[in-house]
């Protein structure tokens, strides 16, 4: 149904969810990151290159940051405003200190260094080299809209991908099937450098996420709550994957290789070459990784009158699966002007999968007596290959943070799958089916991106944003009597396109008054969907769907004081659209008779409306954010689980609009260096839930049916790194998630313990690191289902226990002046990655 929200209307819905949060402007917002510029240069005006710039912030010493200065004794980084110590220090030069007060974007202009001639002679090429050394980084950091998580010093995913990466990731949890949620919400929004990327394949799933290896991710961005900035969809919130870029002159790169058991292996590399105004780079590698895979479920059918169990129907599952990816993106970064750059990649990735999956179907008379025994055997194999090219242009038209940021992504995904499925009766060849999917997607993302600064404290920025999808589904199902005769089933072939167009502007102004600051914005979308479906037994059928959302966004934050604490509060409203596949009206694989999945393409968009009060406290040694949300969802979309038909032994999933859902809880997160060799970082979410609603499939009912249902869960993860000497740590990891109960199902408790260690050899060029995965052999999940006339209790475990040992080696980190005489080294701040511009 076409659903189109009127301005006026939208005014109305939210003016007293805007008056609570306006009306809070006694609270602040966190403080902005300005770009700061400058030159280093001798008495003699001459340029000084390689300079260490250090910026110590007085008031708090997680704000400063450090920069190298180029060839032309240029540096350019971002700091939050305050009042910094500048020291600069550079080979055959004194060591310089001055102070600045930060209010602002500017250029700082030149500062002179007076030379040491005492030691050198004043002549750099007599200096054997210069290393710069690091300071290691926290994991875990809350900045204004977002939070951000380093995996450099996370041990435990060494040699992994970016799924064992998430496991550790604080707000975030994934589930023993690979599922991703943030706050018990599964509806995730995955970017890749600030946009949608084919690196992660047409569905974001496991597949997509084993693709990227653990060493290419230089941070994770947690954004809880968006603001208007970013594209409105995801309701849990957004994952930004920022892959790593070249920060030093000169030729850089690592190597990382692994191997582990069941087994798997992997090789990927990090190279860049930096000369003068250009920057090339090239990132890929592959890996082999097999798995295996356990699922048990037991039905219970009874008499909805009476209760009495009428039958039991059992399904033991294992499935065996080995895959192969291969990746690789190059590219290159070009400064055209002072104030002009241009950049270009190509990025290229493959993944092949085969499983073989055997059921043993049991079913039992209500005394549980074995009636009949069946066996089905699945083979399958997947494979995707994916393309996807972007081109940017970002102009400065002054050094205050005036700046326009365009680009232009296009993606094609190619993925096909094959699954050959036979069912045996007491051995004896029953019938059979084999399924041929075929997908094609294509995407066009186009972004502009613009940024004012007002002042010295204000900023206006705006944006517009096209994003055009087309999915291309073709399905062939086939069925085969006991003669091996095989014969299409129309009714579940056929082929449905998918089209999907969004046109989205944004508005934005941030500004502060002393301690108060505030970030108010509003986005509009335009979705025009069109779903053209055609089975080969000529059902046909055309969707279109056109609506128009608003999506406003407050962020009010208060500085308390000199102790650093901030208070934070925040709106937003954000959009739930419907997966593409959610909206196939019919099974798309009948390779598990009894459990099938089926689209419904009357599905609607959910809406969110999302709050969040939180309170930041960051000093050198801890970092302490407990925020409270809250969410209030219209139209929620909720997996259900029906009999095909009364009597049917066969059970349906479909997703359908079931009403509205209310969320709330707790997410704390701690960071904390408690001894010199002992540190921690914890997280742990509490939260509650409510839905409200009723479901109504005409194919199956004839009455609408009710969803209602209410509970508490609890996600809670330990983090423990000892430091054992200056070559090795080791980390101990417990996570526990909470039972969670729904209208349709109740899940157990689950517990998991893992363990890493990782030493540097070969003088810190090399590391080398050891790590298992679910020691105890518990990563499972437990579940109960039930609906009318049935309940089915289900065990599933995406994998068993895996070790994992990888060895990483780095080459020469940045340029140094041959000469040999002498090495010094320069210690500097690294407050974290490089800054990606502006969210895509």
């Amino acid at each position: 149904m076409t659903n189109k929200i009127e301005i006026s209307s939208i005014i109305k819905k939210r003016t007293l969810a805007l008056t609570f949060v306006l009306g809070a402007a006694s609270f602040a917002f966190a403080q902005q990151k300005v770009n700061i510029s400058g030159t280093i240069v001798d008495k003699q005006n001459n340029a000084v290159p390689y300079a260490s710039v250090t910026f110590s912030n007085k008031a708090n010493k997680l704000y400063s940051d450090a920069a190298l200065s180029d060839e032309k004794g240029q540096y350019k980084l971002d700091l939050v405003p305050g009042n910094y110590d500048i020291i600069i220090e550079a080979i055959d030069y004194k060591k310089s200190t001055l102070n600045k007060q930060i209010s602002g974007a500017a250029n700082l202009g030149n500062f002179t260094v007076e030379s040491e001639g005492s030691l050198t002679d004043g002549k750099t090429q007599d200096i054997q080299g210069v290393t710069i050394t690091a300071q290691a980084v926290k994991p875990y950091r809350v900045e204004l809209d977002k939070k951000v998580y380093d995996p450099s010093t996370d041990i435990l995913s060494k040699g992994g991908n970016l799924q064992d990466v998430l496991s550790n990731v604080p707000s975030v949890d994934v589930d023993t099937d690979g599922t991703v949620s943030m706050r018990g919400n599964s509806n995730v929004k995955f970017l890749i450098n600030g946009k949608p990327s084919a690196l992660l394949g047409i569905d974001s799933g496991p597949g997509g996420l084993q693709s990227i290896p653990a060493d290419q991710i230089e941070r994770i961005e947690v954004i809880t709550n968006p603001s208007s900035k970013f594209e409105a969809s995801g309701t849990a919130g957004i994952l930004n994957i920022i892959l790593k870029k070249t920060k030093g002159m000169g030729f850089n790169g690592s190597v990382t290789g692994s191997l582990g058991y069941l087994p798997s292996t992997s090789l990927n590399t990090n190279l860049s070459w930096k000369k003068g105004s250009w920057t090339w780079f090239l990132n890929g590698g592959g890996g082999y990784r097999k798995g295996e895979g356990k699922s048990d479920s037991d039905t219970r059918f009874f008499d909805t009158t009476t209760l009495a169990t009428t039958r039991y129907f059992e399904q033991n599952s294992n499935n065996k699966s080995e895959s192969n990816n291969y990746n690789a993106t190059a590219g290159f970064a070009v400064d055209l002007t002072e104030k002009t750059s241009f950049n270009l990649s190509g990025m290229v990735r493959s993944f092949s999968n085969t499983s073989n999956n055997t059921v043993d179907n049991f079913n039992y008379n209500a005394s549980r007596i074995l009636n009949s025994y069946s066996q089905t055997t699945a083979l399958g194999n997947s494979s995707n290959l994916s393309l996807q090219g972007d081109i940017g242009l970002d102009h400065k038209f002054n050094d205050k943070g005036h700046n326009i940021y365009l680009s232009l992504s296009l993606q094609k995904s190619d993925n096909e799958s094959v699954e050959d499925s036979k069912e045996y009766d007491q051995s004896v060849f029953q019938y059979g089916s084999l399924g041929d999917n075929h997908t094609i997607n294509k995407s066009l993302i186009g972004k502009i991106d613009y940024e004012l600064p007002i002042g010295e404290i204000s900023k206006f920025e705006a944006g517009y944003r096209i994003d055009n999808n087309v999915n291309d589904y073709d399905f062939l199902n086939r069925e085969t009597d006991a003669n091996l005769n095989y014969g299409i089933v129309n009714a579940y072939s056929g082929n449905t396109v998918y089209d999907e167009t969004i046109n989205a502007g944004y508005v934005q102004f941030k500004s502060k008054f002393n301690k108060l600051g505030y970030q108010l914005g509003l986005r509009a979308e335009n979705s025009q969907i069109n779903i053209e479906y055609e089975s080969l037994s000529g059902n046909t059928s055309n969707k279109k769907k056109d609506y128009t959302g608003f999506f406003p966004s407050v962020f009010l934050s208060y500085d308390l004081g000199s102790n650093n604490n901030q208070l934070l509060l925040n709106y937003s409203r954000r959009i739930n659209r419907p997966r593409s596949w959610f909206l196939i009206p019919y099974p798309t694989s009948l390779a598990n008779r009894q459990n099938l999945f089926r689209g419904n393409e009357d599905l609607n968009p959910s809406y969110i409306d999302s709050f969040e009060l939180g309170y930041a406290i960051q000093k050198k040694k801890f970092t302490i954010n407990p925020t409270l949300y809250y969410r209030k969802t219209k139209d929620d979309v909720k997996f259900v689980l029906l009999s095909q038909s009364i009597g049917s032994d066969v059970l349906v999933t479909s997703p359908y609009n079931v009403g509205n859902e209310t969320s709330y809880g707790l997410d704390l997160n701690v960071t904390a260096d408690l001894l010199p060799w002992y540190k921690i970082m914890a997280s742990a979410d509490l939260f509650g839930y409510k839905s409200e609603g009723s479901y109504f499939d005409p194919n199956r009912m004839q009455t609408p049916l009710s969803f209602d249902g209410s509970g508490f869960s609890t996600r809670i993860r330990l983090t423990n790194s000892f430091k054992i000497d200056k070559t090795l740590n080791m980390q101990l990891q417990g996570f526990y998630r909470g039972g969670q109960k729904t209208a349709s199902s109740e899940s157990k408790d689950m517990y998991v313990l893992n363990f890493g260690a990782n030493k540097t050899i070969w003088n810190n060029n090399g590391t080398i690191a050891f790590n298992i995965q679910d020691i105890l052999g518990t990563r499972g999940r437990n579940t109960t289902s039930f609906g009318p006339g049935y309940e089915r209790d289900s065990y599933m475990r995406w994998s068993p226990r895996s070790f994992n040992v990888s060895l990483t080696y780095r080459f020469k980190q940045g340029e140094k002046v041959d000469a040999p005489k002498r090495k010094k080294d320069i210690n500097a701040n690294d407050a974290g990655g490089d800054d990606q511009g502006p969210p895509m």
